[in-house]
């Protein structure tokens, strides 16, 4: 048992730490990447994602243990490089979601709405910040806006 723990732990590290950062996306005009890995000899692939010429991710598809697909995430970003979009698909290329973000005069995230297939909302997350525009707080809402949680973000600079 502890050694399929620290199995994980690594796998989960190793997927991490490579993965590259948007400024790195963009300098090396990296057009799209894997990540996969290797149990018991058999390579498994996890995601793959594709990349506009800004270093944003504009598809991401997601896989099974067994290889087929999970999810694809479809993203759209305003002229600012903010997402401003995300549909995510079944495997069947059907719709399954939808998120659409909402930014202040500052690019500073105020609202995401998530929607089902058929438009109607489903969830709404609001943000709130200080005056050094720090986040602070993140409210989720129902469809009947109804708050179901809250997140409270604090941060120590001394």
């Amino acid at each position: 048992m502890k050694t399929f723990f620290i199995s994980i732990l690594f796998l989960l590290f190793t997927n991490t730490s490579f993965s590259q950062s948007k400024k790195e996306v963009k300098k090396h005009k990296i057009k799209a990447s894997a990540v996969s890995v290797v149990e018991n000899g058999k390579t498994i692939n996890e995601s793959k994602t594709i990349f506009d010429a800004n270093g944003n991710e504009i598809e991401t598809t997601d896989y099974t243990k067994d290889g087929s697909i999970k999810a694809i995430h479809k993203i759209k970003y305003n002229k600012e490089g903010d997402e401003i979009e995300d549909e995510q698909y079944d495997a069947s290329n059907k719709l399954i979601e939808k998120k659409i973000t909402k930014y202040n005069l500052s690019n500073d995230k105020l609202e995401e709405n998530y929607f089902d297939a058929s438009g109607k909302l489903t969830k709404k997350h609001l943000y709130t910040y200080d005056s050094k525009g720090l986040k602070i707080e993140r409210k989720t809402l129902d469809a009947e806006g109804k708050i179901t949680s809250v997140k409270k973000y604090v941060y120590i600079t001394k």
